[in-house]
């Protein structure tokens, strides 16, 4: 696709439907992000997030069968005490979860790990940049590429995920200028989030797209549809139509 000059499109799902409507609207690349953490269910950071959790959604994604590539996030601590681990629990989320792929945070520090993971046959996709993961030790979700060094270190980072085997690489949060530069001269396709157009794909959370989250809205996401405000008014419809003895109805009762 990036030889074609044709763009990549990814977008997350945790559940069987979702992944269904995704597939059949043609999308390349399906994520189950450990963002499902804090957008459905309601922990407040994503390092909350368990293998047991992200496993549970894989493999609702994965029975839907769905055409684009299912890949998925190694959630924290499932691949930083050492590459036997993250071999260990990458297998799991391909044998037990049905994912094609899996995407783990770091760059030049997590080369080993990534070669580790390819070489048991296993597919990588690399995350740089803003690593929500790692928001901790970073103080804040911050834009990344703003100075000198963090460019320096950015393509560094970048380099070494594609030389450990990567297939793409996620650029969150990287200055727009910076990531069109950094997504031209990469060894491998680059997926951008709040990063610019320069990037050769692009991915959101569904449910900022569909405007599910009240309240919440990133500036990366743009939101398609008030899906939130739409369900909302459909639930009030049908608890009105209990209460007034208008449902059901004759064509609802057997």
């Amino acid at each position: 696709m990036r030889r074609e000059g044709r763009k990549i499109t990814a977008l997350t799902a945790a559940d069987f439907i979702t992944t269904r409507l995704l597939d059949e609207a043609g999308m390349d690349i399906i994520l189950v992000g450990d963002s499902l953490g804090t957008t459905l269910l309601g922990y407040s950071k994503t390092v909350s997030v368990s293998m047991r959790d992200i496993l549970h959604h894989l493999k609702a994604v994965s029975r839907a069968k769905p055409l684009a590539l299912v890949v998925a996030d190694m959630p924290f601590g499932s691949y930083h005490e050492s590459a036997a681990q993250a071999v260990r629990n990458a297998c799991r989320m391909v044998r037990e979860g049905g994912a094609d792929a899996v995407k783990l945070e770091g760059g030049e520090n997590l080369a080993d790990v990534i070669r580790a993971i390819v070489r048991a046959g296993i597919p990588v996709m690399g995350h740089i940049g803003l690593m929500p993961q790692g928001i901790l030790k970073a103080g804040g979700y911050r834009v990344q590429g703003r100075s000198d060094a963090q460019v320096r270190q950015l393509r560094r980072d970048l380099n070494a995920v594609a030389r450990a085997g990567a297939f793409a690489c996620v650029l969150e949060y990287v200055k727009a200028d910076v990531a069109a530069k950094l997504s031209k001269k990469s060894p491998v396709p680059t997926i951008g989030i709040g990063s610019g157009a320069g990037c050769d794909g692009q991915i959101l959370v569904t449910t900022d797209l569909l405007g599910l989250n009240a309240g919440l809205s990133p500036r990366a996401a743009r939101r398609y549809v008030e899906l939130g405000e739409i369900m909302k008014r459909a639930f009030e419809r049908y608890a009105r139509d209990v209460q007034t003895g208008n449902f059901p109805g004759p064509k609802e009762s057997f």
